[in-house]
C-alpha cells in the first residue's frame, strides 16, 4: 500500500513538473531539468529562503485557484 501512494505522489509531482512548462522550456532534458531544481533548493536554503518559499507557495495557489475557476467555468 505504502509503495502505490508513494508511486502515486512521485507522478503527481512529474506532473507539476509538467504543468509549470519546465519540460517544455528544458527541451524535455532531464540533467536541466534536475539543474533547475537544484538552482531552486539553493535559493530556498538562502537567508531569505522563508520569504522565497511563501512567494512559491502564493504563486502556485494563485495558478491553482485560476486553473480551479476556468475548469468550472468551462473556459
Amino acid at each position: 500500500m505504502q509503495r502505490r501512494e508513494r508511486t502515486r505522489h512521485l507522478i503527481e509531482l512529474g506532473g507539476l513538473v509538467q504543468k509549470a512548462g519546465l519540460v517544455d522550456l528544458a527541451d524535455d532534458d532531464r540533467a536541466t531539468i534536475y539543474g533547475a531544481l537544484l538552482e531552486l533548493v539553493s535559493k530556498a536554503r538562502s537567508e531569505a529562503g522563508d520569504d522565497t518559499l511563501a512567494l512559491w507557495k502564493r504563486r502556485g495557489r494563485r495558478a491553482f485557484d485560476a486553473e480551479e475557476a476556468e475548469w468550472e467555468t468551462g473556459e
